[in-house]
C-alpha cells in the first residue's frame, strides 16, 4: 500500500529537480545590492522563502512585543509596508526559493530624531536594532510548534501565491516542510550551548562561536561568552593593514569580509566572491553620515579638538601611533570574555579556511587585548566599547563605577546631548532591550581615558567628537 505512494513521490521528486534552477539575486545599482544581493548565504543556511514568508502570519503569538510587524519586530528594516522583504535578506531562485542574509542585515541601522517620527535608514553603520538571538528563537519557536505542517503552511502560502501549483504543494508536503522543520530543530540543539550565556539582545552577536560548532570543538565545555557589539562599514581602505575584530585577530579587510559572509551561512564553495568584490569596493570609500550641523556647539569644537589630540589621538586619531593596534588586557581594563572566547586552537583553524584557494585565510592570529580604531561616524557607533556595555559617549567618559548598571538597548530614538541612543524613560523601556551590565560579558568596566578631565572638558571633547 505505500510502495505506490513513494515511488511516485520520487518520481515527481526527480522531475522537479531536473528543471531547477540556481539563480543568486543581483542588482546593477550597488546600493540595491548591498541592501537585497546574495553572498551566497542561502544555500546552507537560508529556508524556503515561501516558509519563511508566512510564518509570523500563521505564529504571530511567537512574536516579540516590539513595534511593527511580522520581522520588522526583530529590527529588520523594511524600506516601506509594501516590501515584502526586509534589508539585509536575499532572494535565491530555485524550484524552492530560499531566502538568506547578507551583510546589510548587520550593517543597516535607523535613526529618529523623537518619538513618532520617521526613521532614517543608515546604510553601512551597526544594526543597533536587529535581534538575531531573538529571530532565531522565533523560528525554533515556530518549527516546535504542532501546527508547523503541510495543512497550515499550504493555505497560506497559496494565499500569498495564487501560482503556487499542485506539483509544489506535494513536493512542500512531503519534502520541503519536514526538511525545513528539522533542520530548524537540529540548529536549535546545535546552539543549546546559548542558553547558558546571557542573552546577546540587539546589535550584538557571537561571532565565533558557530566556528567553533563548524570545526567540532565541544561547545558544552566552553563557558567563554563572545558577544560583541556590531561593527560599521565606513571608510575600510583607511582600516586595510589594521588589526580589527574587537580583539585585533585579523587585519586583512577583504578576509575579514569573507569570514563574516561564512558566519553569515556562506560555505567556501558558495561564496559569491564577484558579488562581494562590489560590496568590498563600495565600502572601501563609504563616508558616514556627519552629525547634524544644527546640534553642534561649535564655540566649543576647538577646544574639544585639542582635548582629543591630547587625549585620544594616539589611539583613535588618523595616523595616531596606536591606531589599528592591540592595547594589552591590562592597560585597557574592559571586560575579558571576548577576548578570551577567541583561542589559539580556533586561530589553527579559521586559517585553514579556503585551502587550496587564492583567498585562503592567513591572517588570523591570538592577542592579549582589544583594539585601538579610528571614530569616524562614532555617534552612530552608540552604544560603546567592544560589548556596547556603555550607552553614550557622555557615559564612557565617566569612571566606570558611575556608568550605568542597567540600560535599554535596541530603541531608535536619538540623544543628541550625550550622543547615543535613547537608553532610559517609557519609550526605551517599552521598545528596548534590559541590558544589566552585571551579567557575565556585559562588564561596562576599563577604558578609563578621559574620565578625569573636568565637566567643560568633557563638554569640548563631546562637541569635537560629534563632528568626526
Amino acid at each position: 500500500m505505500t510502495r505506490a505512494p513513494v515511488a511516485c513521490g520520487a518520481l515527481l521528486l526527480g522531475w522537479y529537480l531536473i528543471f531547477d534552477r540556481d539563480k543568486p539575486e543581483r542588482h546593477e545599482n550597488i546600493l540595491e545590492h548591498f541592501k537585497y544581493g546574495s553572498v551566497g548565504a542561502e544555500g546552507r543556511a537560508g529556508l524556503p522563502y515561501w516558509i519563511w514568508l508566512v510564518l509570523p502570519s500563521i505564529f504571530p503569538e511567537h512574536l516579540p512585543q516590539q513595534p511593527g510587524k511580522g520581522y520588522a519586530r526583530f529590527g529588520f528594516v523594511y524600506e516601506s509596508d509594501s516590501n515584502k522583504r526586509p534589508i539585509g535578506t536575499s532572494l535565491r531562485e530555485k524550484q524552492v526559493p530560499l531566502v538568506g542574509l547578507n551583510c546589510a542585515v548587520c550593517h543597516t541601522g535607523t535613526v529618529r530624531d523623537a518619538p513618532g517620527m520617521p526613521a532614517r535608514i543608515v546604510l553601512g553603520m551597526p544594526a543597533h536594532q536587529f535581534h538575531f538571538q531573538s529571530y532565531f528563537g522565533f523560528l525554533t519557536a515556530c518549527a516546535n510548534d504542532q501546527r508547523f505542517h503541510a495543512n497550515t503552511l499550504i493555505p497560506a502560502i497559496q494565499k500569498e501565491n495564487p501560482d503556487f501549483s499542485w506539483l509544489d504543494s506535494v513536493i512542500y508536503k512531503f519534502l520541503v516542510i519536514p526538511r525545513t522543520r528539522d533542520g530548524i530543530l537540529a540548529e536549535q540543539q546545535r546552539l543549546s550551548f546559548y542558553e547558558r550565556r546571557p542573552p546577546q539582545g540587539p546589535g550584538r552577536v557571537d561571532t565565533f562561536s558557530p566556528y567553533k560548532l563548524m570545526f567540532g570543538f565541544d561547545m558544552q565545555k566552553d563557558e567563554s561568552v563572545g558577544a560583541t557589539d556590531l561593527p560599521s562599514l565606513w571608510n575600510q581602505k583607511a582600516r586595510e593593514g589594521m588589526w580589527s575584530h574587537w580583539d585585533g585577530n585579523n587585519n586583512s579587510v577583504p578576509e575579514r569580509n569573507k569570514s563574516a559572509a561564512i558566519g553569515a551561512g556562506a560555505t567556501e564553495d558558495s561564496l559569491d566572491l564577484p558579488a562581494m568584490k562590489r560590496v568590498e569596493d563600495w565600502i572601501w570609500d563609504l563616508r558616514p553620515p556627519g552629525f547634524p550641523k544644527d546640534k553642534v556647539n561649535w564655540s566649543r569644537v576647538d577646544s574639544g579638538k585639542t582635548l582629543f589630540g591630547k587625549h585620544c589621538g594616539e589611539c583613535h586619531a588618523a595616523g595616531g601611533k596606536l591606531v589599528g593596534q592591540v592595547l594589552e588586557i591590562d592597560k585597557i581594563g574592559t571586560d575579558p570574555e571576548r577576548l578570551n572566547s577567541f583561542t589559539a586552537e580556533l586561530v589553527e583553524k579559521m586559517n585553514t579556511l579556503g585551502s587550496g584557494r587564492e583567498w585562503q585565510f592567513r591572517h588570523f592570529r591570538k592577542t592579549n587585548g582589544y583594539a585601538s580604531m579610528l571614530l569616524d561616524g562614532v555617534w552612530l557607533r552608540a552604544p560603546y566599547l567592544h560589548n556596547g556595555s556603555v550607552p553614550t559617549l557622555r557615559d564612557l567618559m565617566k569612571p566606570p563605577e558611575e556608568r550605568p548598571r542597567l540600560f535599554y538597548r535596541g530603541y531608535d530614538v536619538y540623544d543628541y546631548t550625550n550622543v547615543g541612543f535613547v537608553s532610559s524613560g517609557a519609550g526605551a523601556e517599552r521598545f528596548g532591550f534590559r541590558y544589566e551590565t552585571t551579567a557575565k560579558g556585559n562588564s561596562a568596566g576599563g577604558h578609563v581615558y578621559g574620565t578625569s578631565l573636568k565637566p567643560k572638558e568633557k563638554d569640548d571633547l563631546i562637541e569635537y567628537l560629534k563632528t568626526l
